[in-house]
């Protein structure tokens, strides 16, 4: 029998079966057997598609598997997990901030290898000027968790990333006043790219640079708790941090 219910929800989103594939990370071939053979998807996949359509679960699907357990929706909520943040599609980060409407975050140490993209800088432009929240979080290259975290990663070298990347900003921040730049001393436990629902974490191994760390690819889903974990981490040490004052620049640059 056929999903009446799950054709209706996708028209009604303006979405095709095809788009919809590409937004959930499956084939088309199995979006259209959800649809015209009623077959009943993973949970982890009725939730993805109810977030994406924006409409609860059992709109959807009534049987006992959207009923889980909050193990279950947790679960639904990881889309990806990637071994090494090096093995993560060079262009997802892109894509992942391109999506955002809302809120683009950036909770790092350093996160140069952002710093350093001009496609970055050109997007967060685009973003601001929208209207969407900008929010880029740097540790402060004089505290104390900075210091340790570069011993942690056995180079020493965290504050000099962290000023690079300041530098990099700089015009940015010149140009665009909108975008928000702090400095926190938290001691950071994972690294957050967040964009409105969806988010790339990156937690902290002792040992070891956050390039060879795990990457795990969220998605919010209602009812669901993972997602917001993190996200209220980011509102927290955005709280809790200061603004990038022109004499952290100068400190840098002489200028």
């Amino acid at each position: 029998m056929s999903n009446e219910r799950l054709r209706t929800a996708l028209l009604a989103r303006g979405m095709t079966v095809q788009s919809l594939a590409e937004a959930i990370g499956v084939s088309p071939k199995t979006v259209e057997r959800w649809i015209t053979q009623g077959k009943v998807p993973y949970l982890r996949h009725q939730y993805a598609t109810a977030a994406t359509l924006k409409v609860d679960v059992t709109t959807l699907w009534e049987d006992g598997r959207t009923v889980g357990s909050a193990a279950d929706l947790t679960k639904a909520e990881i889309a990806t997990v990637y071994p090494h943040r090096h093995t993560v599609p060079t262009g997802l980060w892109r894509e992942l901030y391109g999506r955002a409407e809302r809120n683009l975050d950036v909770l790092v140490y350093s996160g140069l290898f952002l710093s350093e993209d001009p496609l970055f800088h050109d997007l967060v432009r685009a973003k601001v000027e929208a209207g969407a929240r900008v929010r880029i979080l740097l540790g402060d290259p004089e505290c104390a968790a900075v210091r340790q975290r570069g011993i942690d990663e056995g180079h020493h070298i965290m504050d000099g990333k962290i000023r690079n990347a300041l530098v990099l900003y700089r015009p940015l921040m010149r140009s665009h006043p909108d975008v928000g730049v702090r400095l926190h001393d938290s001691t950071l436990y994972n690294s957050i790219y967040r964009a409105d629902d969806e988010m790339l974490v990156n937690p902290h191994v002792y040992g070891i640079g956050a390039y060879m760390a795990p990457v795990l690819h969220l998605r919010r889903l209602p009812g669901g708790s993972l997602f917001d974990t993190y996200a209220n981490s980011i509102d927290h040490t955005w709280e809790n941090a200061r603004p990038v004052t022109d004499q952290d620049v100068k400190s840098i640059t002489g200028a």
